[in-house]
């Protein structure tokens, strides 16, 4: 394994963006898209690909891409979730529930 930049596609058959290093799929990330949002419920980088950068490079795509598609992020995905927060360039793009709806 020679390369560290993975390459991220738009599988959008599969719904999920795939990183490849090295010819071999590193991982995923699952996504659901709507008019407005952007839903990230799981990230998964294979076996000995995990700390070589991979997760991170899902995160990015998947995060510029909704960029690009003015869609707001939700991230039940707890790697999503963390990478989004630890990006404050990113945090424009959370979702927050705009109900006002009280008891």
């Amino acid at each position: 394994m020679s390369s560290t930049t993975a390459t991220v596609r738009d599988n959008t058959d599969a719904s999920r963006f795939e990183a490849w290093l090295d010819g071999e799929r590193a991982g995923f990330a699952d996504y659901l898209r709507t008019g407005d949002l952007a839903v990230y419920p799981h990230t998964e980088v294979a076996e000995g690909y995990e700390g070589r950068g991979v997760g991170s490079s899902l995160a990015r795509t998947a995060l510029d891409d909704a960029r690009s598609r003015g869609l707001r992020v939700l991230a039940p995905c707890p790697f999503i979730s963390g990478w989004l927060e630890r990006h404050p360039e990113y945090h424009d793009l959370a979702y927050r529930s705009g109900s006002r709806v009280t008891d």
